[in-house]
């Protein structure tokens, strides 16, 4: 504390806190929108891509699964070492960030396939240097109200995630690499607010040294386990969803007679982008009722939209749109909450590991989410591929509730459990 805030009624210190709180989690949020652009940058123009290399449909997946395994490798790798809670926020982002742009960039001059994917998996790496660090530092901002600033921060990711669609959507008759060009341009502006803004909180969580026990550790902590497991049943449905949305949008336009290209992408960014307002009120909603009950009430009705997305199949426009966008919203709503519970119910010293480990098999399950819907669409067709998610979030449901009456539970969002 100053000497200027010493000077200063307690009201008044708590007043200029909270602005700088939000000022922080607001800097931070554009830099994350993004940097995150990089996530589905190929996914945006697999078409194009398919075409350049002479890509397969499984060829054409694992360019969005390479960068799923690679964050998978870089947040268990950071977990393994305790990197996150060693290593300044600040340094760790603003690095990150650009490599993701350089390695995004790689796929402008990749001669092959093989050296595309391997792009980006090295992004999906970098991308592990980002997201888990923004959850731990924006709760050194935040304890009161945690809930609705870590649903700001996916909601960031969220809205960069979606941006290439719409980026695709509006240059559709240009080249593609105009999409790959422009979000690493986009993820090195994300690297220069993180390098000056990404700072900690009045609320920092104690440095920690090397310790690979600590994995053990998290991994026995029965409410961080439980967590884990809601969060795995919410990761089984996300990225699959958003990684192969693109590709029903386009089976549903073309079964219509219509122009599948850009109206499909414009689809795709909507249906993602709209994730943004499922998670601002999904981050209201648990600090008001309970993360428990929002992420297992989110679960449920997402888990009911992939079943029910296939019967509007042959339906008229709107009626897809409006299961399509109650998907998209509630399908993202809960996913901060079980970042929020970690930090809560966690060691306090190894926040930033927990988070890491949690991210990591979460994404390491997203891999065979991924790869298993274009595999049922083969057998089925695309109109029921999506059928496949339900059991993560049902699953998922479970074990918040489960944890819900758990004795442990009272420490989440200050009783609201």
């Amino acid at each position: 504390m100053t000497q200027t805030d010493a000077c200063m009624a307690p009201a008044d210190r708590a007043a200029r806190a909270d602005a700088a709180a939000w000022r922080t989690l607001g800097l931070l949020s554009v830099a994350l929108v993004l940097s995150m652009t990089t996530w589905f940058s190929a996914t945006a123009i697999v078409t194009e891509l398919r075409a350049v290399w002479g890509l397969d449909g499984v060829a054409a997946a694992w360019l969005t699964n390479a960068v799923q395994i690679g964050f998978v490798f870089g947040a268990l790798g950071s977990s393994l070492i305790n990197l996150p809670d060693m290593v300044p926020a600040r340094a760790l982002m603003a690095s990150a960030a650009v490599l993701a742009a350089v390695v995004n960039a790689a796929l402008l001059v990749a001669p092959t396939a093989e050296l595309a994917i391997f792009a980006r998996f090295l992004t999906g790496m970098a991308l592990a240097g980002i997201y888990p660090p923004a959850l731990k530092l924006v709760s050194t901002w935040f304890v009161r109200g945690r809930g609705l600033a870590l649903g700001c921060v996916i909601a960031a990711l969220t809205l960069g995630s979606a941006f290439p669609h719409l980026l695709r959507a509006v240059t559709a008759n240009l080249d593609w690499r105009l999409v790959v060009s422009a979000t690493s341009v986009m993820t090195l502006g994300g690297a220069a607010l993180m390098a000056r803004y990404a700072t900690e909180g009045p609320n920092p969580y104690p440095r920690a040294a090397f310790d690979p026990r600590q994995i053990g550790r998290v991994l026995r902590n029965r409410p961080v386990a439980l967590a884990n497991l809601g969060y795995f049943g919410h990761m089984w449905e996300l990225y699959a969803m958003w990684g192969w949305f693109l590709a029903f949008a386009q089976a549903y336009r073309l079964q219509n007679g219509a122009d599948a290209t850009s109206s499909a992408s414009l689809i795709t960014f909507a249906v993602i982008a709209v994730g943004t307002v499922g998670c601002v009120g999904g981050g209201l909603l648990a600090d008001r009722i309970g993360r428990t009950a929002t992420t297992a009430l989110a679960m449920a009705i997402s888990g009911a939209c992939s079943i029910l997305i296939g019967l509007t199949f042959h339906g008229p426009l709107w009626l897809f749109l409006l299961v399509a966008v109650v998907w998209g919203i509630s399908v993202i709503a809960d996913s901060a909450q079980f970042s929020a519970i970690v930090t809560e119910v966690g060691d306090p010293a190894f926040v930033g590991t927990a988070l890491a480990l949690q991210l990591g098999l979460g994404f390491a399950l997203t891999a065979v989410a991924i790869t298993a819907v274009p595999a049922f669409a083969h057998l089925v067709g695309w109109q029921w591929a999506f059928v496949t998610l339900a059991p993560g979030p049902l699953v998922g449901a479970w074990s918040m509730l489960a944890l819900r009456k758990s004795p442990e539970a009272f420490r989440i969002a200050q009783g609201r459990r």
